[in-house]
């Protein structure tokens, strides 16, 4: 299965209306960009504690999902458009629904291979001046997903993603939210995710940690 980009985009760090920096705001890379293990080239982070490096190397959000936020935020439905919430790829088709952690991807000369949903971070109130718009995303699990680099090579807007893996056993991004915002998910439920081949190290740690917090604290019979 391919699937057209609409837009490759990379950014550098910028301020933020409330002072703090970001580097959301990015802007479409136009001809051929090197694919490094840490993402594209020209691309930056602000913070390299909580973004960037090889397990968050690219970011892609469905370009689907503006539709819904400009109809709950209409009064920035201007500024809800691809490569503003920070995304390096969009594309119509691939939500958080249809991929699963572990899925690899060809792009050009690269292959590329989902490890992790992203985490909304909070500055992206700020990006786009509202409140609310990062919770929601979080609550909906409407948030992209990032890729870690299997590959690099040279890449372009005009070339698709093509499909070429899947792991057994992967569970889709929907799936790993569904369990994440549970109150309280079944044991076996945090077990599946935290078993998900390929999934970022980060993420199995803490779904072991909620299911030895569960076991510990069960009810006793």
């Amino acid at each position: 299965m391919q699937t057209p980009l609409i837009g490759v985009y990379v950014g550098k760090p910028q301020k933020l209306a409330d002072g703090r920096r970001s580097a959301m705001n990015k802007l479409p890379v136009t001809g051929a960009v090197a694919l490094t293990e840490t993402g594209l080239a020209g691309d930056k982070v602000a913070d390299g504690r909580f973004h960037g490096g090889p397990e968050q190397a690219l970011h892609h959000y469905p370009a689907e999902r503006y539709a819904a936020w400009a109809a709950r935020f209409p009064e920035i439905a201007d500024a809800l458009v691809p490569g503003s919430i920070g995304e390096n790829l969009a594309s119509f088709g691939l939500t958080e629904d249809n991929v699963h952690i572990g899925d690899v991807y060809r792009w050009g000369e690269a292959e590329i291979e989902v490890s992790q949903p992203r985490m909304p971070c909070i500055k992206i109130n700020s990006r786009y001046g509202v409140e609310g718009l990062t919770e929601v995303i979080m609550e909906t699990g409407h948030c992209g997903w990032y890729y870690r680099v299997l590959r690099t090579g040279m890449v372009t807007a005009s070339e698709p993603l093509q499909h070429i893996h899947r792991p057994e056993t992967s569970v889709s991004l929907a799936e790993f939210w569904a369990v994440q915002n549970a109150h309280r998910p079944g044991i076996a439920a945090l077990r599946r995710v935290a078993e998900s081949p390929r999934l970022a190290e980060k993420w199995q740690r803490k779904f072991r940690q909620r299911i030895a917090w569960l076991e510990k604290n069960a009810p006793s019979q």
